[in-house]
């Protein structure tokens, strides 16, 4: 038994400190402040992006209105995507902002003022990565236009061909897509082409129309751009041709000059010739992550940059495809991989 008189109890419980709030009501103070600071932040947020689309929609000034012409125009050249723009915008104002932002129309390109005869010319092909912010692309310099051909897919009329077969099949050593087709809501066979379709001299499809659009090279290995009719075309020795449009460069003058050209953002494909006879051939990539795509204008500007004095917009979209060195060199934009297509402009 203990004789020390000192009995043994528990410690007392510590007391919060004078003015100090217990440990549960101030947690719970700082979550209550959070969540206020979040409501806040998302009505913030809300009446920024509100303020923004009603500027979108309606607000004339340059950075909404570039905005708003994109857009439109972007959704208007695509098959499938045109709600973007009609259920934002009336006829009247998706008329006026295309009629805006259209490539003009500068007539036939000038042959004779581009130079291809009595030189050596240099045999070699030079890939330039022309990527940029936006979009990824390359530039293809064939020095020698002669090399440069129309082939068209072996089953024409029935099924369309990819780029390697094509490449394979001609002996080619650089293929891209080519002109315009027949492709009903994207789930055509790419077999049918329309327009005008020459090769190596031969016409292997012309529609009933009286004249065509041309894309093609004559006997003196010049690009030529214009709107011709069937007898215009023999006469002036076209070797090969496709159909499509708009010209972006004619006899030096550039065709867009405000907007920006009228098509929107997507894959693009083109073809142009230097003065002194060099042929550029033009992809790049869009509709997917690093590369959503490039407008007209982007085209017309990159290639004026490499010398261009003639350029012509080539079928874009999907069906843009690069064939060089033995590979596809860009990533074509379809979900199904590179697409089958009838006409292709090839170096042999």
């Amino acid at each position: 038994m203990s004789n020390t008189g000192i009995s043994r109890s528990s410690p007392p419980a510590p007391q919060p400190r004078p003015g100090r709030k217990p440990a549960g009501i101030y947690y719970y103070s700082r979550r209550k402040k959070r969540i206020r600071q979040l409501l806040a932040g998302i009505i913030s947020l809300f009446l920024v992006f509100s303020l923004c689309f009603l500027g979108f929609l309606y607000v004339p000034i340059q950075p909404f209105e570039m905005l708003r012409e994109l857009w439109v125009t972007s959704a208007m050249t695509t098959m499938s995507h045109q709600y973007l723009a009609t259920s934002l915008f009336s006829q009247a104002e998706i008329q006026q902002i295309m009629d805006n932002n259209k490539a003009a129309d500068l007539g036939n390109s000038h042959p004779s003022a581009v130079k291809t005869q009595g030189t050596d010319k240099d045999s070699g092909i030079e890939l330039i990565d022309i990527s940029q912010k936006g979009f990824k692309g390359y530039l293809l310099k064939v020095k020698d236009p002669e090399r440069v051909k129309v082939a068209a897919t072996r089953y024409l009329g029935q099924v369309g061909e990819k780029a390697e077969d094509i490449a394979k099949e001609n002996g080619a050593s650089a293929v891209i897509n080519g002109g315009v087709f027949d492709d009903p809501q994207g789930t055509g066979n790419g077999g049918q082409p329309l327009g005008i379709l020459i090769s190596e001299g031969r016409i292997l499809y012309k529609d009933s129309a009286s004249s065509f659009d041309i894309i093609g090279l004559n006997q003196d290995n010049v690009l030529v751009l214009g709107h011709y009719t069937l007898s215009q075309i023999k006469q002036m020795g076209i070797r090969d041709a496709v159909t499509f449009s708009p010209f972006l460069v004619v006899d030096g003058k550039p065709a867009i000059t405000h907007g920006d050209g009228g098509w929107g953002i997507a894959p693009r494909t083109a073809i142009g010739q230097t003065k002194d006879g060099s042929i550029l051939m033009l992809v790049i990539d869009g509709r997917q992550l690093g590369s959503l795509g490039a407008t007209l204008k982007d085209v017309q500007d990159i290639m004026l940059q490499y010398g261009a004095y003639n350029v012509a917009n080539l079928d874009g979209g999907a069906s843009t495809v690069l064939y060089y060195d033995g590979k596809i060199v860009n990533h074509p934009s379809s979900q199904y991989g590179e697409r089958s297509i009838p006409s292709f402009f090839i170096v042999k």
